[in-house]
């Protein structure tokens, strides 16, 4: 039997990565992972879901302090002044206080860094730096980064056209935005500025914002980011770009063809998706190759064609979101340790972290229409008592279950509480739970949790509050 160095080595140290080294080494595995950045926990952690939260949740608070909308609580602020490079600060240091914790973990369970990116020498053996290990299992989670939109260059040391890193990092706030791409990424960073006192322009190729999302909820973001300020330009193609000093201009066109406009703007965010990181690790020398996607296929236990490489997280297939990648990273540790790992891909919540934040579990209205009868609940904050106390009413709940069955397939919510509240929807989902279920589980009141009670209760046509 082949003497190894180690028995599991994870290339990459995302949400993912992380996650699945250091349930190999609590499972007893001798783990290692490879990263090749200074600091652990990936995109997430460095340039994404961490401090953009920083960013949306520091900026929330300065635009209800700055325009007055404390006022009618009894609060009365004058002079609110921006500190961009202190807010800047205070992200960093929450992302240094997180990476640095990943560091501790993996010192805790015994797991090795080896720092440096990897590439395969060949199915057992991977490079990474100047050294090369070998490993008996070898999980790739090495994650993805921004889809690149031709005709467009990005910059992000010039600070003009940038992607998603570069505006996180804007050394001050633009006078005019133009976000292209009306995704989850393009709203949060677009809310981000647009709350400093930009004025942001959303450029969407589809004729709706959010694709992928419930046809109700889309309609109703729209509605609410239009009321904010936003100028959201759907059925939209940018077909190139130029920077000249300071000021970037696109070339738009209606995404069926017609006649070009241009657009100028002193700031610019290209955010139409994202890719697999697969183009540096040599998949060819262990024999491996990635499909059309630009992914790596698996099995149902997240095995490649080759014995003893694992995939998970961004690089498979499924929504790209980091709790998606640290659930795969728990079961393929469990899979590989010889036991069962468990990951419910139908029951996978996503959440846009604007004001109100957006959220869903399960199947959109019209995916579930697609595969049989449904009975659909909803219920507005406007009736909910804790929204409404708290001036807080924009948004809805909507149950969607089975008519035979009345298993819950899908719930979608728009409410400042959205991110948190789905947590509930995505419990009872994985417990099969029916719209009865939860219409007869009592809820503190007052919360805004009620209306997800009520919703429920509106599956069957029978909601108290409205």
């Amino acid at each position: 039997m082949a003497e190894y160095d180690f028995d599991v080595l994870v290339i990459g140290a995302g949400p993912g990565g992380y996650v699945a080294a250091i349930r190999a080494a609590q499972l007893g595995l001798k783990t290692a992972c490879a990263e090749g950045r200074e600091t652990l926990g990936g995109t997430c952690l460095n340039v994404g879901c961490i401090p953009s939260k920083a960013l949306l949740h520091a900026s929330e608070i300065y635009e209800e302090a700055a325009h007055g909308a404390l006022a009618k609580f009894g609060i009365e602020l004058d002079g609110a002044r921006l500190n961009l490079d202190q807010m800047h600060a205070e992200k960093k240091k929450a992302v240094g206080e997180l990476t640095g914790g990943i560091e501790y973990l993996f010192k805790k369970n015994k797991v090795e860094w080896l720092k440096g990116y990897a590439s395969f020498e060949n199915d057992h053996s991977v490079k990474v730096g100047d050294r090369t290990v070998t490993a008996r299992d070898i999980v790739i989670a090495t994650g993805s980064s921004v889809t690149p939109l031709p005709g467009v260059t990005v910059d992000n040391d010039a600070a003009v056209i940038v992607d998603s890193t570069g505006a996180l990092a804007l050394p001050k706030v633009p006078e005019h935005l133009v976000v292209i791409g009306g995704g989850v990424i393009g709203l949060e960073l677009g809310s981000v500025w647009r709350r400093l006192g930009a004025k942001v322009t959303v450029v969407e190729y589809a004729d709706q914002i959010l694709p992928g999302f419930d046809g109700e909820v889309r309609k109703e973001s729209a509605k609410l980011f239009k009321k904010q300020g936003m100028d959201l330009k759907t059925s939209t193609k940018v077909t190139a770009a130029s920077v000249d000093g300071g000021t970037a201009t696109l070339t738009l066109e209606p995404a069926a063809g017609g006649e070009a406009t241009t657009l100028t703007a002193d700031a610019v965010l290209v955010s139409i998706g994202r890719r697999a990181n697969t183009e540096h690790l040599a998949l060819d020398k262990a024999g491996l190759a990635v499909n059309q996607r630009g992914q790596v296929d698996i099995d149902d236990e997240f095995r490649t064609k080759v014995d003893g490489i694992w995939a998970i997280g961004d690089v498979v297939h499924g929504p790209m979101l980091a709790h998606k990648a640290e659930d795969e990273g728990v079961a393929v540790a469990e899979f590989i340790a010889g036991q069962t790992g468990i990951v419910n891909h139908d029951v996978i919540p996503s959440v846009v972290y604007t004001m109100p934040e957006i959220a869903g579990v399960g199947l959109t209205e019209e995916a579930a229409k697609e595969k049989g009868e449904v009975k659909v609940g909803k219920f507005p904050f406007a009736a909910n008592s804790r929204a409404k106390t708290n001036r807080d009413t924009d948004g809805f709940v909507k149950v969607i279950a089975d008519a035979k069955t009345d298993r819950v397939v899908g719930v979608w919510i728009v409410s400042s509480l959205a991110g948190t509240m789905i947590a509930q929807a995505a419990q009872a989902m994985e417990f099969g739970a029916t719209s009865e279920d939860i219409a007869y589980t009592c809820h503190a009141h007052p919360t805004h949790a009620e209306a997800l009670k009520e919703a429920a209760m509106a599956v069957q046509g029978k909601p108290i509050h409205i």
